[in-house]
């Protein structure tokens, strides 16, 4: 959500909606050249009293901040790139292994990975970035935790990032929901984002993407505190996006339409309403407006200005299904969460998506799930998890079914590390979970209401990286 723009404004004008087509349809490539990219977000701390790190002290003040941290950060030849005068993301090279590093609204400290081969290479780099970030946040008092919602910080108390998309999406997002403020400020994910060969294998995985992310929601749950105390659900991050802005969010049923493709995408996107244009350095607030209007040269406060393919990409960074089409597809529906799991999101995905067997399987798996039962799902799953009821099983039982398949997939994929074992491993913490049949959220439930007896601090203590 929060990769620095696009600026290339001097671009070509967008004046077609073949255009913006084309532009979906040129991410179809060959399965030699499928990569996997990894995403994730975890909430950097002040060791001490657990508080949230502010960009910056103010005059006077001392602590860790988030601003030391991307400092603190370059001596691994991370690139810096500004916002005025504030380091607001880190760009990668080769000495990196390219990826950038980014902040969410709240300070969230976000990887973005780069396109790789294999989940030996992307269990590499996540490592490798945790260990970085461990080793500055070491030095200036900070810690950091994989989860999907902030366990103990209030909206109050959880500082604003100096970007000014952000400002942009606070002043919108209390008109269009009541929990968009919550979802910008205090969740965190961990998401994998995949290729797809032709527009047909593009509707098959999206739509496998869909109807799975409930599951993968269930089996990824790890956010059930609420400002220090338990919430009531499971994961409290899906909760939230529940009622954050219907425009751009949700399971997209248009997607199980027949006939859909990249022009049904495309339409949807050209309607769903738009936040920013990035111009001279500035975001220009047209929040509300669409992009169809934008071609037509008709945004209120740019009139007569046209879009480049720069801002439709920008735009497509702004929609927020459970799974997002880009040139790729983005699977979005996992809480954040430790090292183990950071590694078993991608690998359950990459076994569903990258055997051509093991997504026949996995589409036999939801190919006549209702429109109804898949809402359904998205509505009961972040409260009830695994638990939760569906036709005459539960999604324990779909889970493992679906676990089952990328585990096949990826012994089809018979992709080594140089040694004697392949990419199953990954999906290790998925199948623990699985067996147990409890969240990774139910198991902190029983130290809070065990061990801990009631006191977070052991949260941070047993979690952080």
């Amino acid at each position: 959500m929060s990769a620095p723009p696009t600026t290339r404004e001097t671009a070509p004008i967008v004046e077609t909606r073949d255009a913006l087509v084309a532009y979906l349809a040129s991410g179809s490539k060959p399965k030699t050249d499928w990569r996997i990219g990894t995403e994730h977000e975890k909430f950097g701390y002040r060791i001490g009293d657990f508080s949230p790190m502010p960009y910056d002290n103010a005059p006077g003040e001392t602590g860790a901040t988030v601003k030391a941290m991307l400092e603190g950060m370059q001596r691994f030849g991370w690139e810096p790139a500004y916002e005025g005068d504030n380091v607001i993301a880190l760009l990668g090279n080769e000495k990196t292994g390219g990826g950038s590093i980014t902040l969410e609204p709240g300070g969230q400290f976000e990887l973005s990975g780069a396109p790789l081969e294999t989940l030996h290479d992307t269990c590499d780099e996540v490592h490798t970035h945790l260990d970085q970030v461990a080793t500055v946040a070491g030095e200036i008092d900070a810690g950091f935790i994989g989860l999907g919602f902030a366990p103990r910080r209030s909206l109050a108390d959880t500082p604003v990032m100096p970007k000014g998309r952000y400002g942009i999406m606070r002043n919108y997002m209390p008109k269009v929901g009541s929990r968009g403020l919550d979802m910008m400020f205090r969740t965190a994910t961990v998401q994998v984002n995949l290729d797809f060969s032709s527009e047909a294998d593009m509707v098959q995985k999206y739509r496998i993407a869909l109807a799975l992310q409930p599951i993968v929601t269930a089996i990824f749950a790890n956010s059930p505190f609420y400002e220090g105390k338990p919430n009531g659900v499971l994961s409290n991050r899906a909760h939230v996006w529940l009622d954050t802005d219907a425009d751009r969010t949700g399971m997209l049923p248009f997607v199980f339409e027949d006939g859909f493709g990249f022009e049904q995408y495309v339409d949807y996107a050209l309607d769903v309403p738009m936040y920013f244009v990035h111009r001279d350095g500035t975001y220009v607030d047209v929040s509300g407006q669409s992009f169809r209007d934008f071609m037509q040269g008709k945004l209120k406060g740019l009139e007569g200005d046209r879009p480049s393919l720069d801002d439709w990409e920008n735009h497509l960074t702004t929609i927020f299904p459970e799974a997002r089409l880009k040139r790729f597809i983005e699977m979005r529906g996992a809480d954040g969460g430790p090292w183990r799991r950071l590694c078993a999101l991608p690998a359950f995905w990459v076994g569903l998506f990258y055997d051509e067997a093991a997504q026949a399987a996995a589409w036999d798996l939801v190919k006549d799930w209702t429109t109804e039962e898949r809402e359904q799902l998205h509505q009961d799953v972040p409260a009830q998890a695994l638990k939760t009821k569906f036709r005459d099983h539960t999604v324990l039982d779909i889970a493992r079914d679906a676990c089952a398949i990328a585990k096949e997939g990826l012994k089809a994929r018979a992709r080594t590390d140089g040694f004697d074992g392949d990419e199953r491993g990954f999906l290790a913490a998925v199948e623990s979970t699985l067996e147990e049949g409890r969240t990774p959220a139910e198991e902190m439930l029983a130290h809070y209401h065990g061990k801990w007896q009631g006191n977070l601090d052991n949260l941070f203590a047993e979690y952080s990286y």
